[in-house]
């Protein structure tokens, strides 16, 4: 069963949001793209609005007239224990004022240290850091408030993200401009553990998917996201498509890098555990529920150094 043509709003113009709101327009799909201050460059078949959704009005405002709500939004990473509870208090009770469904981009956060072991949807929460704590809370709001009729709502979890237009991750703006130039290559932790990745246009698709598909409603989903490699196989990868080595400088404990300032690295330190033990994310419920399959890595990185290009280009 799907929503057919009628208005989707999308919450948050990151690279997440502005990827979902690109691919639900080539679904076919009236999209309104919400943010603070409304501005960004032009999108065919995409309606840019200005909302602030951590208050009631503006919330009320950005969802009027939708049939799915999908929430993207994310904050300064210093202030998302302070802030993201009230985004979320807000865009609940707009989205049951108007009847919309609600599809919310998660993170891996609730499930905490996991010591190496495969996540999947119905790996135990385990958060202990005051973020992993936090998102956990949030989703065990969102579930209940579908449990109890609320609203409908589905929750798309992804790894760390890749691809065109993602600069702040540890495969972004730290990596590719110094894999690009022959400049320093940060990497974290441990290199020699799997890490996953997900690439930003399987993002889209899979909240897509998610909106599009009312029948998932009331539980968690992996988003589609490609086989955990290490991190040396991905930099090993990025220097053959760069046709260098690369100047890997590792970072084993935690400090200021690439476009991470002091302030994002100390409210991440409690998140360093990411880094220090395997990060391997099962994504096989949503390739069987709905034929989702991960972009491979290779195309993957292809794609992101060509942005990257254009990007230190001046294009």
């Amino acid at each position: 069963m799907t929503i057919g043509n009628s208005l989707q709003v999308v919450l948050g113009a990151g690279p997440a949001g502005t990827a979902l709101a690109r691919e639900l327009a080539h679904r076919g799909h009236p999209v309104d793209l919400v943010n603070r201050s409304g501005d960004g460059p032009a999108i065919e078949g995409v309606r840019r609005r200005a909302a602030d959704v951590a208050t009631p009005d503006g919330a009320r405002a950005a969802v009027e007239g939708a049939a799915v709500v999908y929430h993207c939004v994310n904050v300064a990473y210093h202030l998302a224990v302070e802030v993201m509870p009230r985004v979320q208090e807000a865009v609940v009770a707009a989205v049951e004022a108007v009847g919309a469904r609600l599809v919310v981009l998660d993170t891996l956060y609730p499930y905490g240290e996991t010591h190496g072991a495969v996540m999947t949807e119905d790996s135990p929460w385990n958060a202990t850091s005051s973020k992993g704590r936090m998102r956990a809370d949030l989703d065990e709001r969102y579930l209940a408030a579908h449990s109890e009729g609320r609203i409908r709502v589905v929750l798309g979890r992804s790894a760390d993200f890749v691809g065109p237009g993602v600069l702040n991750s540890s495969l972004g703006g730290a990596v590719f401009p110094g894999a690009l130039t022959g400049g320093e290559v940060p990497a974290l932790g441990n290199i020699e553990l799997p890490h996953s990745y997900t690439y930003i246009g399987d993002v889209a698709t899979g909240l897509a998917t998610l909106g599009e598909n009312p029948d998932g409603d009331g539980r968690v989903w992996h988003l589609p996201t490609a086989p955990a490699l290490t991190t040396r196989e991905i930099l090993t990868m990025i220097e053959q498509r760069v046709g260098r080595p690369l100047n890997i400088v590792v970072i084993d404990e935690l400090r200021p890098f690439g476009p991470f300032d002091a302030v994002f690295v100390d409210a991440y330190a409690e998140m360093f555990y990411q880094h220090t033990e395997a990060q391997i994310v099962d994504s096989t419920a949503i390739a069987k529920a709905y034929g989702l399959t991960p972009t491979p890595l290779a195309d993957t990185l292809d794609a992101t150094l060509a942005w990257y290009r254009d990007l230190l280009a001046g294009k």
